[in-house]
């Protein structure tokens, strides 16, 4: 058995410029170190993060996360075999008390949680993809990347969240980069000409286009210019992150970019016309995040032919995942390890969706650092697919090359379109 020595916590800034937390862990002569990532788009239900309040950084120091990683968690897991990762989650759930991390704070629990794998893959000294990988590894997955963005992600633009797209023709992952680079990089030419494109959150584009419809014949364009095949080559995908236009007073999904107000069949039928008029292979949060009568509504409508994506519907939540699973709500679940608070929380999300034929997409958050442990993660357990945002920022690239390194020297094939649910396109 090798011991956990010493836990250390201190506070650093993420890629937004906002405190955050990071945590080392050493077992067995080594260290390994995990920097926990942030969302400004976040779900009602997921793990909730520890912030300090008060005036420093605007209330969102996590002062108070450090403290509690320092005194209380570190003599909790102090001692303990590194290598049991589930025994040192399960012990800092059992510690917490609560479903949501609430009592602790869901970024420190996680800071210690990866800090653990980190160290126990340094003391093996095997690759972080091997150690979390309980067989064998996994494939190198679909990247689901971010061109364009609006809504939380932005400071124009529609409201909808995401519009990204997906290389389903390309064979390798190497290959999959390049032709997102391609078309890319033709987008950004036709935006150009209003000066240097503006980037959001994620590193996407926030062009001046007033409608959703405009935001996709953007993509398409960029596809074409780019001399690719749409749909053959390149498909889209989105994430429309309902909840944060839906007001609830009304039950109405308000586009101000469109001048339109929705009701919860209204959305549906949008959502649809999207299908039928773009070549989408995934559609991420159409509604609202409680409206599970709308998204059974959806996932009957457009599930046989597209990804229907939760995630602040199940905010990488094993319950609710259930619940979905047994509604027909959706057919693929977004995986955040900071929405559930541990690696092994979010492990056994991702085993359950498998378990159900549901799709798995591992993906980032909006405040990010260059940790790029959920490359690893995403090859470990086969997500099939990953969400990191655009190739540009650091913080981006710094996953999209860690795969490109597990690429080189992991004999893995990749994931391709095959990892797209439903698998019959």
């Amino acid at each position: 058995m090798t011991e956990i020595a010493a836990v250390d916590a201190w506070e650093v800034l993420d890629s937004r410029g906002h405190p955050t937390v990071r945590v080392q862990v050493t077992a067995g002569g080594e260290t390994g170190t995990f920097t926990v990532p942030a969302g400004a788009s976040t779900g009602d239900h997921e793990a909730v993060e520890r912030r300090d309040g008060g005036d420093r950084y605007g209330g969102l120091g996590v002062r108070g996360a450090v403290e509690t990683v320092r005194d209380e968690l570190a003599p909790l897991v102090v001692g303990c075999d590194v290598t049991d990762q589930t025994g040192v989650d399960e012990s800092l759930a059992d510690y917490d008390g609560t479903d949501d991390f609430s009592a602790v704070g869901a970024n420190a629990a996680l800071g210690v949680s990866g800090g653990v794998a980190h160290a126990a893959s340094a003391a093996r000294d095997e690759p972080l993809y091997e150690y979390l990988a309980r067989d064998s590894p996994g494939r190198i997955p679909l990247p689901m990347v971010n061109v364009v963005s609006g809504g939380l992600h932005a400071s124009r633009g529609p409201e909808i969240q995401d519009f990204l797209v997906v290389p389903v023709g390309a064979d390798a992952y190497p290959d999959a980069l390049e032709v997102v680079w391609d078309v890319r990089s033709a987008v950004g030419d036709r935006i150009a000409g209003d000066g240097s494109p503006l980037v959001a959150d994620e590193g996407g584009f926030s062009p001046d286009v007033e409608s959703v419809d405009d935001a996709f014949d953007l993509l398409a364009a960029g596809v074409r210019d780019a001399g690719y095949d749409l749909g053959g080559d390149v498909a889209f995908a989105v994430d429309v992150a309902a909840a944060h236009f839906y007001d609830a007073e009304t039950d109405r999904y308000v586009l101000d970019s469109v001048g339109r107000s929705l009701t919860r069949d209204g959305m549906v039928d949008l959502v649809a016309q999207w299908v039928d008029d773009y070549p989408l292979v995934s559609v991420e949060d159409p509604l609202t995040e409680d409206d599970w009568e709308g998204w059974a509504t959806l996932a009957d409508r457009i599930g046989d032919e597209v990804q229907v994506l939760g995630d602040d519907l199940l905010v990488t939540n094993e319950s609710r995942l259930d619940r979905a699973v047994d509604a027909d709500a959706a057919n693929a679940v977004l995986v955040k390890p900071n929405q559930t608070g541990t690696l092994t929380g979010a492990r056994r999300v991702v085993e359950a969706a498998k378990e159900a034929g549901w799709a798995t997409v591992v993906s980032a958050r909006s405040g990010e650092t260059c940790d790029a442990t959920i490359a690893d993660f995403a090859v470990a357990l086969d997500a099939g697919q990953i969400k990191v945002g655009s190739l540009a920022r650091s913080e981006r690239l710094a996953k999209y090359n860690r795969l490109l390194a597990i690429d080189r020297f992991h004999d893995g094939e990749f994931a391709g379109r095959d990892a797209l649910v439903p698998r019959n396109p």
